[in-house]
C-alpha cells in the first residue's frame, strides 16, 4: 500500500507550479528524458533510491542523481523510460514498483533535457547495484530521515553566484537538479525540519571540475 505521505508528495508535485527557470521552452526544444523518483522502506525506514553516475561520463559525470535518462521512442512516454533507464541502471525489477505520479516537465538548459519526473513507491524491494559501470559508479538506497537531518543539509555557491540546496548523506554531495527535487520532495511530504539556510559553501573545485566536462 503506498504510504500517505507519498499521496501527499504526490498531490502537491501536481499542484505546485513549475519555477520560470525551469519551464520547458514554448518553442518545444530540448529532448525528452525521464528520472524515476523511488521510494520505499528500508531498513532504516523510508529512503529513495539515488545512483552516482561514472566520473568517466560524459554528462554530470561523478554526480549523484536519479536513475534516468532519453526517452526512446519505443519506450512510448517517460513512464516506461523511467522504469526501463533504472532496470539498465541499476538492476531494479519494474514487476516490484508501483507508479503513482508523476511532476510537471522540466527543463534541464545545461544539458537541453525536458525531464519528466516519475515517482514511484518500491513495494516489493529487490537487490540493485551497479549494473551499468560505464555509467554508474554506486547505487544508494538513502534514508529520508539523512536527508531531512539538519546537519546533513546545506547550500553550494556555484561561481556564477547561484546558490542551491545540497545533501551530504551517505559519503555523496547531492546538489543541482537532484538535490533540488529532493528539497521538495522533503516539503511535500513533511518530512522537512528546520535548518540553518545560511549554511553556504563553494562548489568544490573537484566537483566544478566534474561538471565543468557537460
Amino acid at each position: 500500500m503506498v504510504p500517505d505521505w507519498l499521496s501527499t508528495l504526490v498531490t502537491h508535485a501536481a499542484q505546485t507550479p513549475v519555477p520560470p527557470v525551469m519551464r520547458p521552452p514554448a518553442s518545444g526544444a530540448g529532448r525528452p528524458a525521464a528520472v524515476l523518483l523511488l521510494f520505499g522502506d528500508g531498513p532504516d525506514g523510508p529512503d529513495v533510491l539515488l545512483i552516482q553516475r561514472s566520473s568517466r561520463g560524459r554528462r554530470h559525470a561523478g554526480q549523484p542523481a536519479f536513475p534516468g535518462g532519453g526517452v526512446d521512442p519505443e519506450d512510448g512516454g517517460p513512464v516506461a523510460a523511467a522504469l526501463r533507464e533504472a532496470q539498465e541502471e541499476t538492476g531494479l525489477d519494474p514487476s516490484g514498483v508501483e507508479v503513482v505520479g508523476t511532476m510537471p516537465e522540466l527543463y534541464v538548459w545545461r544539458s537541453d533535457n525536458r525531464v519528466t519526473p516519475v515517482i514511484a513507491w518500491w513495494h516489493t524491494p529487490c537487490a540493485v547495484h551497479a549494473a551499468a559501470p560505464d555509467e554508474v559508479e554506486a547505487v544508494e538506497r538513502v534514508p529520508i530521515a539523512e536527508l531531512a537531518d539538519p546537519a546533513n543539509r546545506l547550500k553550494l555557491r556555484h561561481p556564477s553566484g547561484y546558490c542551491g540546496p545540497a545533501f551530504r548523506v551517505r559519503g555523496l554531495l547531492v546538489w543541482g537538479f537532484t538535490a533540488g527535487i529532493l528539497d521538495n520532495v522533503l516539503r511535500w511530504s513533511g518530512f522537512e525540519r528546520p535548518w540553518d539556510h545560511e549554511r553556504v559553501e563553494d562548489l568544490p573545485p573537484d566537483v566544478l571540475n566534474l561538471a565543468a566536462r557537460g
